[in-house]
């Protein structure tokens, strides 16, 4: 396949969160986009069809486990950059699936640098690391320069991910980066994950769907971003004279409780009449603060977070609303709640009401 004029990009795990957002911000600026995916019996595409760019991207099916299958994507796609997002990204699950996470979100990283490395040196590529490297540091804000102490098989992978890049970047010459991401949320993240538990509770509580918002930890500290502003890091990182890491953060912290906090004020409700903790949502292991420094973006790539944490809390709620009342009405479309069968359960209830 002859190359067109326009850049090139290969996302790895284009049907997640950042790399439905990533694909529609490379479209934007005229990219031809390369998405990977996993074959499942149950097709998830629902967050590339939300934001209605499914048939703008070309899918490639791929298993990270298999270097055959890599070597098959990034030569039919001929990237000019490869951003590598595809993970066993869920903390709580890969204390339940620690080998698994360590070759999807440890091992992968190599099979696909060592592919660059023997079709094209020249390809750029992004490593998407975590502030979940950092674990229980005892600091309060952290930079590029601050001690990995992982304290979960999902960082114990990403670690290896991370110092992988870093001598492929210093041992052959590959424009190699790590993107230090810290927590970034939005309408588009999985119902698993602990802001979109809340505020998809928060909107059913709201319109009398549900009376019970169970979560574990409430004192956990986050520093909480918005994953479209994120994405953007992601490509300036590439577009850089020299290929460097990034701590992406938004230099400020709150607690679970805050997120609740905020969460039902948006929909003008008292939180401590609604949530109750249960010891199944604990971690073995938890990590207690994650504070992020992004100076360093922003001196040398120019980025800066511009959604801060109470429009976050708060347009994720609304969204959630919005659809179930959407729902309510009658109208179909793209929606995570539709493969998880406690939400079915609740989806035929709405179409009732």
């Amino acid at each position: 396949m002859a190359k067109t004029g326009k850049k090139r990009a290969l996302i790895t795990g284009v049907t997640g969160q950042d790399g439905a957002y990533l694909a529609k911000f490379l479209l934007e600026k005229g990219y031809q986009v390369f998405g990977t995916f996993r074959r499942l019996s149950t097709p998830n595409f629902w967050r590339i069809q939300y934001l209605n760019i499914f048939d703008k991207i070309s899918l490639i099916p791929v298993e990270l486990i298999d270097t055959a299958s890599i070597t098959e994507a990034i030569i039919s796609s001929k990237p000019d950059e490869i951003y590598n997002l595809a993970a066993q990204s869920f903390v709580g699950a890969s204390f339940e699936q620690p080998v698994g996470t360590a070759d999807v979100s440890g091992v992968a990283v190599p099979r696909i640098l060592e592919v660059i490395r023997q079709v094209n040196p020249k390809i750029k590529f992004y490593q998407a690391s975590t502030s979940e490297l950092y674990g229980n540091h005892g600091k309060t804000v952290l930079n590029e320069s601050s001690p990995f102490r992982p304290v979960s098989p999902y960082a114990a992978a990403k670690i290896y991910g991370y110092w992988i890049t870093r001598i492929y970047r210093e041992g052959y010459g590959i424009f190699a980066v790590n993107g230090i991401l810290f927590n970034h949320e939005s309408p588009l993240r999985g119902l698993e994950f602990v802001t979109r538990k809340i505020t998809n509770s928060v909107a059913k509580i709201a319109i009398g769907l549900e009376k019970n918002l169970m979560l574990g930890n409430l004192t956990a500290r986050r520093d909480w971003g918005y994953a479209p502003d994120y994405v953007q890091s992601m490509w300036l990182m590439l577009q850089h004279t020299t290929a460097d890491d990034y701590v992406v953060a938004t230099n400020e912290s709150h607690s679970v409780e805050e997120f609740v906090q905020e969460a039902f004020e948006a929909v003008g409700l008292n939180w401590k009449k609604y949530v109750k903790t249960d010891k199944r949502f604990m971690r073995p292991i938890d990590v207690n603060l994650l504070q992020g420094d992004f100076s360093k973006a922003k001196r040398k790539l120019g980025w800066k977070p511009e959604i801060r944490f109470n429009k976050l809390v708060r347009l994720m709620v609304q969204e959630d609303l919005e659809r179930w009342q959407r729902w309510q009405k009658g109208e179909i479309f793209p929606w995570d709640a539709l493969n998880y069968p406690n939400e079915m359960n609740l989806l035929t209830r709405a179409m009732r009401m």
